[in-house]
């Protein structure tokens, strides 16, 4: 389960560093690519989001590959390659995301 559920594209692009880093890695157990993805802020759509993610997907090492891989195997894949890793990922960040304006904070 995500901690960082719904939280909008806005309130993601506004987080700190850090929190923005531990709100990717729950999406691909990944501390490099989710630095990456932290440090290319500010997205400014969801695709633009996404689209990034897959790129920095494949410039991972097979191992960090393999890992991601480890920390999905509750997942149904079809095949343990990239473009598996890049489907759940892209459903991982869209429940991070939530809809385009986020869910209001309470």
């Amino acid at each position: 389960m995500l901690m960082h559920r719904g939280i909008g594209l806005d309130r993601f692009n506004e987080l700190p560093r850090g929190r923005a880093i531990h709100a990717l890695y729950e999406c691909c157990c990944n501390v490099t690519w989710a630095e990456r993805l932290a440090d290319a802020r500010p997205y400014p759509d969801h695709d633009a989001l996404l689209n990034m993610a897959d790129v920095e997907l494949l410039a991972l090492s097979q191992r960090d590959l393999e890992r991601a891989f480890e920390a999905v195997a509750h997942e149904s894949v079809s095949a343990p390659d990239v473009t598996e890793l890049a489907r759940i990922t892209r459903a991982q960040i869209a429940g991070m995301l939530g809809p385009p304006e986020g869910y209001p904070e309470y």
